[in-house]
């Protein structure tokens, strides 16, 4: 079957058509074309490219977690300075979920140092007093 002409039996009266017009499949007679130039970037086409430090803040995140807690707020400052940029870019900076997980690995390790570092000044503290009685 071709679409230039109407199948056996089709009546456009019962569609609320004129006479002789046959409609498309997939015709929308509300649909407006947008308008060149105004989708957000990523949108149609190619996605918005990842910010440039969106890996860096990653990596920095994870090895903070895993081998060195000092790294992690280099990766809270990094990764917060590109969220704003990612946030500000209105879609035109992808890579957001990269530096989202990175920033959060970077508070996590920064929360786990100071707790370190309390327990370390804790104890020294109290071994200091312990140590002063006798």
């Amino acid at each position: 079957m071709t679409y230039d002409a109407p199948p056996p039996g089709w009546d456009p009266q019962s569609q609320g058509q004129q006479p002789g017009y046959y409609q498309q499949p997939g015709y929308n007679p509300g649909y407006q074309p947008p308008v060149p130039g105004y989708y957000p970037p990523g949108y149609y086409g190619a996605p918005a490219p990842d910010h440039p430090q969106a890996v860096v803040v990653l990596i920095l995140g994870v090895m903070s977690l895993v081998f060195c807690q000092l790294l992690g707020p280099v990766a809270w400052i990094m990764g917060g300075k590109a969220r704003r940029e990612i946030r500000d870019s209105h879609g035109a900076i992808g890579g957001a979920g990269m530096v989202t997980a990175g920033w959060i690995c970077g508070i996590v390790a920064t929360a786990l140092m100071a707790m370190v570092i309390l327990f370390i000044v804790f104890a020294i503290i109290v071994g200091g007093v312990g140590a002063s009685q006798y």
